[in-house]
């Protein structure tokens, strides 16, 4: 049995298929119970507890594995794939684990950003029949930009601060608080860093606290106005969902309204 590159780079990168979807949303389920393992190991559970999670996350490991090297062989241009960022990020979440060097601390704090990849997956044409409309696509990508920001910036403050400062940085818990304060500026200084990579990971939170959450939520603010101000008339050209109370035409397509 031959298998075909052109139909495995499709159905790798296809979210309207019934196959891609069922591969994009295992993709999608496994990287946020990767994130949750993560996220469980930040805790004190049973030992019993601890090997199953390693057991499914080195199963997830191996799954990721393979989708990576599919991808690069079923790929046209694998320079380019190699050098996208999602692949970059893939490949040193993953190679150090297959060769026994899982311990190297600067190589695990990557592997937060795993959770990233679900941006892709915030599409209407993906999420048919939960989003209904453009503009709850946007919000939602707004929304999961926000989060996934603060749980990578919490993941990497916990990584680096726990070894040094397990007080103030006990768990993932601590570390989400840590964010969200630093991130909003509001700045209680009830938990701080003590390593000076922690001080340089709170900075870069800061900046984009300053930075990235205003035009987030001022993007957010703006589109509930003027969906406020709209009424659902869906397109039968292009499918846009609200227009102007007044419009007759469509604004996107020119297709003229009921």
């Amino acid at each position: 049995m031959v298998i075909n590159r052109e139909k495995v780079e499709f159905y790798l990168t296809d979210i309207e298929t019934s196959i891609g979807k069922v591969i994009s949303l295992t993709i999608a389920l496994l990287v946020l119970v990767s994130s949750g393992i993560f996220v469980a190991e930040t805790y004190s559970i049973p030992e019993d507890a601890h090997l199953e999670l390693r057991i499914l996350d080195t199963c997830i490991l191996m799954i990721f594995a393979a989708e990576y090297l599919l991808r690069l062989w079923s790929t046209k241009d694998r320079v380019k794939y190699i050098l996208s960022f999602y692949a970059i990020i893939d490949l040193m979440a993953i190679l150090p684990s297959l060769i026994g060097l899982a311990d190297i601390s600067f190589i695990r704090l990557l592997r937060w950003f795993r959770i990233l990849r679900l941006l892709r997956f915030i599409d209407k044409k993906f999420l048919i029949g939960s989003i209904s409309n453009e503009d709850s696509v946007i919000f939602a990508r707004i929304l999961f930009t926000l989060f996934a920001i603060i749980f990578v910036f919490s993941g990497l403050i916990y990584q680096v601060e726990h070894p040094l400062n397990p007080h103030n940085f006990n768990t993932f818990l601590d570390a989400f608080y840590f964010s969200i304060v630093t991130m909003t500026t509001v700045g209680f200084g009830d938990v701080i860093p003590i390593s000076e990579l922690g001080r340089l990971l709170t900075v870069l939170m800061i900046l984009t606290g300053v930075a990235l959450i205003p035009w987030q939520i001022g993007d957010l603010i703006k589109r509930l106005v003027k969906t406020a101000n709209q009424v659902e008339t869906i397109c039968k050209g292009c499918g846009l969902a609200f227009h102007d109370t007044d419009a007759k035409f469509c604004k996107r397509c020119g297709q003229q309204l009921k």
